[in-house]
């Protein structure tokens, strides 16, 4: 049975049909709510409607803005009438909690230093009631009180279980599910780790060891040299069933993995999308199949998880070269795929593989979905409104960013509330996408 995105609400009454997109929603969420990466079901789609159909020429109002956020490349999250996301003071990464009513700052909570190449906080705070769970890049994990910023207790994912990661450190958005937090430290000790949320005990450990990258020939030669299959990448985990076997899917190092959510183990892993340089945007699950891709020359490709024996394999059904996604994100709209490549935006059916349309649009960046709508975003800071639309590309209106910082605009773009928000470095911009009668 085909799923609608006009139902997304009934996600998880259809969660044990075939093409429900990532499984059930993680973290719960009231209307106009965006709690976590992605949105409340953690694949790029958001749930509101009545949005505009055609955006003006300039684009969409702009409703406010708001300055001193500090580096970072995080989206934010909403819950509850306050706006998180991470920034840097000095070289210390912090988390922000700001007030939409008079967009004052509440609070700013230290995490960690800054590390890696591009530096600055890159993930998305997980909001859950009135807990709120970030992870800085140099690998410090917390958990926060929403009300003042209070730790309630933190982990460092190097020290305390031996992660590993690229030259990128740590770019993920922790993964709420049920009383459980997901996260990736990477490595032999515990590739993927699985903690109470809580108390931020140890649940289990995944090691995930003795596989191979397909592409060691080619790693050695790249800057920074070869790297492990269980290296930390820099996605952030779904959920996924299949079978009614509940899993956690991760784009690591050497390729995708899913592991049984309830201790970690290794059921498959689906190699062909991984990028000999990095792997940043997060898996798509739908049909009891998972979609990935990755940039560098790479591409992307659908693997069907079929039982093996007494376990699990994945199965490739094609690979599409020319989808590139470095690290943008893809959405998954009822039959079709959209995401952009090297270059273009591109519509590619999900059961076939054929690349029904692409278009250069504003170029590559990032997309989320909303209300019949692709909202695409340039890592150059130009947006564009496309119709969710397998036959043609229909561009609805596009307007360049103002304010526009020199780094790359890698945020990805949230839709909540009838507003449409833009984080840009130091700068966050408010659009009212709301359609008037």
């Amino acid at each position: 049975m085909k799923s609608s995105l006009r139902m997304v609400g009934l996600l998880a009454l259809f969660a044990s049909l075939s093409l429900v997109t990532l499984g059930q929603a993680q973290l719960p969420s009231a209307a106009g709510d965006w709690p976590g990466f992605r949105g409340p079901d953690r694949n790029g789609v958001s749930k509101e409607v009545g949005l505009l159909r055609q955006w003006p020429a300039g684009g969409p109002p702009l409703a406010w803005k708001l300055t001193g956020l500090g580096d970072g490349y995080g989206a934010p999250a909403i819950a509850a009438g306050k706006l998180f996301v991470m920034g840097t003071k000095g070289r210390i990464e912090h988390v922000h909690c700001i007030d939409l009513t008079d967009r004052k700052i509440l609070w700013s909570s230290p995490l960690g230093n800054m590390a890696g190449g591009y530096p600055g906080p890159r993930c998305t705070p997980s909001i859950d009631g009135n807990r709120l769970y970030a992870l800085g890049s140099d690998g410090r994990l917390v958990c926060l009180d929403t009300a003042d910023g209070r730790q309630v207790w933190n982990k460092d994912l190097k020290s305390d279980f031996g992660g590993k990661t690229g030259n990128w450190a740590y770019a993920e958005s922790p993964l709420i599910d049920g009383d459980r937090l997901i996260c990736t430290p990477g490595g032999d000790k515990a590739t993927l780790l699985c903690l109470d949320k809580k108390t931020g005990s140890t649940i289990w450990q995944s090691s995930i060891t003795g596989l191979k990258v397909k592409d060691s020939e080619r790693a050695g030669k790249r800057k920074g040299g070869s790297r492990p299959y269980n290296q930390a990448g820099y996605a952030s985990a779904i959920v996924a069933e299949v079978d009614g076997l509940r899993q956690y899917v991760q784009f690591l190092a050497g390729g995708v993995v899913g592991v049984d959510a309830s201790n970690g183990k290794l059921l498959w892993h689906y190699d062909e999308p991984a990028s000999p340089t990095a792997n940043c945007s997060a898996p798509l699950f739908g049909d009891n199949s998972v979609f990935a891709a990755s940039g560098y020359g790479t591409g992307g490709g659908r693997a069907r998880i079929t039982r093996d024996g007494n376990g699990l394999k994945a199965e490739q059904l094609y690979f599409v070269k020319s989808l590139q996604n470095h690290h943008g994100g893809m959405v998954l709209v009822g039959d079709h795929v959209y995401g952009t490549g090297s270059q273009t935006l591109l519509c590619v059916n999900f059961k076939t593989g054929e690349i029904a349309w692409q278009a250069r649009g504003v170029g590559k960046g990032s997309v989320t979905y909303a209300d019949g709508h692709i909202y695409h975003r340039s890592e150059n800071g130009d947006i564009a409104l496309v119709e969710a639309n397998p036959t043609a590309y229909k561009e609805k209106g596009r307007f360049s960013q103002p304010d526009r910082s020199k780094q790359k605009a890698w945020a990805y773009p949230v839709v909540a509330g009838g507003k449409l928000y833009l984080r840009d470095w130091d700068v966050l911009l408010c659009y009212d996408v709301t359609a008037r009668n």
